[in-house]
């Protein structure tokens, strides 16, 4: 099959969280199964990001932007015009869509909130293509520009979803959210996220070397969007609420991920309020063997959302052996139901009490610690990419039968 990838942000631009894996570990597995794969994405700064890692891409220009083949996926990073916040407007969209689209048997659109994916999906409509719609966990607007989210429904979201002929939801809080808010039951395809640890973790004491944490100290890690709806701000609460240790440990709060509305800043002005400023370190996004040395090398991870449509980063951790506290709303949190985790509800006295147990209980953090690395083990991306490429074939097998463009990249 021929299948087009859209989604606003791809490799190498890690930052924007875990989209970028999630494509690129989707569209590898496909290819690595015999399918032609090509993603269509924004252009981030791939010229800039050439000269600071030479080779990272090798890109060279095409007829609507930079291309780059990694893995056997083609990726065509369309020129960004103007950018608002992770929204951009990438005019030689539309030249790629009347010249290539019709090449594709299927389309899968990640996300929402961005102009990429509803051109598209128009002309999918209007060609016959069939698409599928993951809106990546953005459906229910939890916080912040509300009435925009509002526009962005009445004017495209809507259309998406009504001319979708599967919407893909990563848990079942996510395709309940869907059933709420309309979304035919019969569309709805579910299938988790996966977690691909490296081959080789880094060593321990890796991060902590790096940034001067001593090797005795207890290291609470939150690694993620520092946004309203991840709650960085009740973990650095219940953070500083934490009972004075009997044994005088040092204790210290990692904060790290890009920043979103100013969050950084208010997190620190609050940090310094409660009195915690000279134990929270914030670091901005962590990508590759630095990330996986933070896992490595943190006491406990904590992933505090008050909704969250899977929950990556918790997978990640437990992969790389550290024990995982979570919101009973991530929708990771049923795959970790048993005692793999702890499973709180979204409460600042549950989220102390939690951290505590964890940093002070040594037999709960070491079956934390395997529990939850058998779990993380079973997740995989085999199975993800085996479902999307049935769904795939279903999808196209119902195609009308359309002349073929033969025009090329």
């Amino acid at each position: 099959m021929r299948i087009l990838n859209v989604t606003e942000s791809y490799a190498p631009f890690y930052e924007f969280g875990g989209p970028p894996v999630k494509v690129q570990a989707l569209s590898e597995g496909l290819v690595a199964r015999g399918h032609e794969v090509t993603v269509l994405t924004a252009d981030w700064g791939v010229e800039k990001r050439e000269k600071e890692k030479p080779s990272t891409l090798a890109p060279d220009r095409s007829p609507f932007g930079w291309r780059s083949e990694k893995s056997g996926v083609c990726a065509i990073y369309l020129p960004t015009w103007v950018r608002y916040r992770a929204v951009t407007w990438n005019p030689a969209l539309k030249r790629f869509c009347r010249a290539r689209l019709a090449n594709f048997d299927v389309v899968h659109i990640f996300g929402l909130y961005d102009l990429l994916g509803p051109a598209v999906a128009a002309f999918c409509r209007k060609r016959g293509i069939p698409y599928a719609l993951e809106p990546i966990g953005m459906f229910a607007p939890i916080v912040r520009s509300f009435r925009l989210k509002r526009l962005y429904h009445t004017f495209f979201g809507r259309k998406m979803f009504d001319g979708a002929s599967a919407v893909v939801a990563t848990a079942e809080q996510e395709r309940e959210d869907f059933l709420r808010g309309g979304v035919a039951d019969a569309k709805i395809v579910l299938r988790r996220n996966g977690v691909m640890p490296p081959e080789q973790l880094p060593p321990r004491g890796s991060f902590r070397s790096a940034h001067g944490f001593s090797a005795d100290a207890r290291l609470v890690l939150f690694l993620g969007r520092l946004s309203a709806k991840k709650s960085p701000e009740l973990l650095l609460r219940a953070f500083a609420s934490l009972p004075t240790s009997e044994a005088g440990e040092q204790r210290q709060l990692v904060i790290a991920g890009p920043d979103e509305s100013g969050m950084r800043k208010r997190l620190q002005e609050a940090a310094a309020k409660l009195g915690v400023a000279g134990t929270t370190r914030f670091f901005g996004p962590l990508i590759g063997d630095e990330k996986w040395a933070a896992y490595r090398d943190a006491d406990v991870f904590v992933l505090p959302s008050q909704n969250e449509n899977f929950g990556n980063t918790a997978a990640e951790a437990a992969a790389a052996g550290t024990p995982v506290i979570l919101t009973e709303n991530c929708g990771i949190a049923s795959l970790f139901s048993g005692g793999a985790a702890l499973v709180i509800p979204h409460e600042q006295n549950a989220l102390t009490q939690a951290i505590a147990n964890v940093l002070g209980d040594s037999r709960l953090h070491e079956r934390l610690s395997a529990e939850g690395k058998q779990i993380a083990a079973r997740l995989g991306w085999e199975e993800p990419i085996m479902q999307m490429e049935s769904l795939y074939g279903t999808l196209a097998a119902a195609r009308p039968g359309v002349g073929q463009s033969d025009r090329r990249e």
